[in-house]
């Protein structure tokens, strides 16, 4: 990577200024034909225009191996004129977005630990926001967007759900505090999200807006803590949430909101970090608020950094007319700018102290990042937690010597984004060396009303609240196969990967006699630890 030092900030235009407050997504591919998100990541020369030729800050990445994010980071970089800040969002890990890293169970996993033992509980989060934190700086990403504080009291939660440390403020604020003291190890940002508190909603602001309308003194009790206790802990960034609250501004959502972003989170809680919007491509903001009036909204309520605009350009542009017609004062970029560049400092400080080895980051940037990658202590980690949360119901081992005809029923949201089956997933391959024959169900498939060929059926049900998915509930086709199972007769045993909430709704009908296994995990370990527990390997 270059070693370009941060210009000074008398040195830059207005536009290049402006610029610096935009963060576009990208591709983690190298290639414009892996590209799997068209409508979002740029190609290779659309994206060198808008790092090279209008210099803007940063870039947020998703896609690829580790291994290949550490060349894609380094090209980016080297086609930045000022040091990017590239982000990812890797709440549950590196490995959770580029394949080969370590990856972990959602945080409500921790939050279950505490539970028992608070302890025990922070040193899973402290440790898991310090090999996040390795792992991301050792492939080129500088800004963890990480932890989440919400406070998921809302069961029907379809964004936040399993992502949340738990339903209380206290668990959440301590959680999030060790993950943020674990990080702070090594030279990444961490971001709190989503201010002012997404918890409490039972709609997707991808896709809508949501609308929390509880009072002050409820948001102060609830909502709100977390996000004190992550400034305490010295969280570097805060996200904001699209979401309208009326007793704070009837108005605008909070990513638009003077009241809530300045008047709230810089004046009553005192933060005096970088202030950054969630995405302004979401339904929430793209669809009810001009595609270059929201970026002006957002500054002029005091976002620092505009997470992916619908048209950077366009962003860029309307800023600097706002400034010069005296719609924003120049000096409020500029303190956005100098808030920019201190946390630059702090992530292109000299890399080669003790947590990166002799080298250092600009050295040998194919064999560095292998070294950091899924190390041995790293892998356990999630391992460890996942042992510690996962329940068993009903009698196991399950027995199925000289059974015969058996079916492992596979059931997940939607199979063409499924990262977590293959055919080396252990829900697939432990169940098949037992003689089961495998059957995978996703929303495209025919409904169990469809099947007659019932049979001694493991069923296995993947299901989380996930952004875009639109719901927390149950699909249709896990539910019709389950109570298609349980009328014949034919449910050998449940397996659910996922949300606790599920589970509840599940357990509520499953005869005792029926094992029941939960894992809040859904990646191979959890698989693994559930099939282990329940055949008695």
């Amino acid at each position: 990577m270059k070693t370009s030092k941060l210009p000074d900030l008398n040195a830059l235009t207005l536009a290049e200024q402006v610029a610096q407050m935009v963060v576009v997504r990208a591709s983690g591919y190298l290639f414009d034909h892996q590209i799997k998100y068209p409508q979002w990541e740029p190609p290779a020369a659309k994206l060198r225009h808008l790092i090279a030729d209008l210099g803007v800050g940063g870039v947020i990445l998703l896609g690829g191996s580790a291994a290949e994010l550490a060349l894609r980071s380094q090209q980016i970089q080297n086609w930045a004129k000022i040091p990017l800040l590239i982000a990812a969002d890797i709440e549950e890990g590196v490995g959770q977005r580029f394949s080969g890293a370590t990856w972990f169970p959602p945080l409500m996993a921790i939050g279950a630990i505490a539970q028992k033992d608070l302890n025990l509980a922070e040193q899973y989060a402290e440790q898991m926001g310090a090999i996040i934190a390795q792992e991301a700086i050792a492939i080129g990403i500088n800004w963890v967007l990480a932890p989440v504080v919400d406070v998921n009291n809302n069961p029907d939660n379809p964004v936040i759900n399993v992502r949340a440390f738990g339903e209380t403020p206290a668990v959440v604020s301590q959680l999030a505090a060790a993950f943020i003291e674990g990080a702070k190890r090594y030279p990444v940002l961490t971001t709190a999200k989503h201010f002012p508190g997404h918890g409490d909603t039972a709609v997707d602001s991808h896709l809508e807006l949501p609308v929390i309308p509880h009072s002050s003194a409820r948001l102060a009790e609830i909502e709100l803590p977390p996000f004190a206790a992550a400034i305490s802990a010295g969280v570097d960034t805060v996200m904001t949430a699209h979401l309208l609250i009326p007793n704070w501004d009837r108005e605008r959502p909070a990513t638009l909101s003077h009241p809530i972003l300045t008047g709230q989170l810089r004046e009553n809680l005192g933060f005096e970090g970088l202030i950054v919007t969630d995405a302004l491509v979401m339904g929430a903001i793209a669809n009810q608020y001009g595609t270059n009036e929201a970026p002006v909204l957002a500054v002029e309520a005091g976002a620092d950094i505009l997470l992916m605009p619908v048209d950077p350009e366009g962003a860029i542009a309307a800023i600097c007319h706002a400034v010069t017609s005296g719609r924003i004062s120049s000096d409020r970029i500029r303190a956005s700018v100098e808030r920019i560049w201190s946390a630059k400092l702090k992530v292109f400080q000299d890399l080669s102290s003790e947590s990166r080895g002799a080298e250092g980051q600009r050295g040998n940037f194919i064999l560095q990042p292998l070294e950091e990658i899924a190390q041995l202590a790293a892998l356990a980690a999630p391992v460890n937690i996942l042992r510690e949360t996962t329940e068993v119901f009903g009698s196991v081992p399950l027995q199925v010597a000289n059974l015969v005809n058996l079916r492992n029923l596979i059931v997940v949201d939607n199979l063409l984004d499924c990262k977590f089956i293959d055919r080396q997933a252990p829900a697939i391959a432990i169940p098949q060396q037992l003689g089961y024959t495998t059957q995978l169900c996703d929303i495209h498939t025919p409904s169990a009303s469809n099947s007659d060929d019932l049979q001694p059926t493991l069923m296995q049900v993947f299901i989380r609240g996930n952004p875009f998915r639109g719901s927390a509930g149950i699909s249709s086709v896990a539910e019709d196969w389950f109570k298609k199972l349980l009328r014949a007769g034919k449910l050998q045993a449940l397996i659910l990967y996922g949300s606790p909430y599920i589970k509840k709704q599940f357990l509520e009908h499953l005869p005792s006699d029926i094992p029941c296994l939960y894992s809040y995990g859904q990646i191979y370990a959890a698989q693994a630890i559930a099939l282990e527990a329940l055949f008695g390997k």
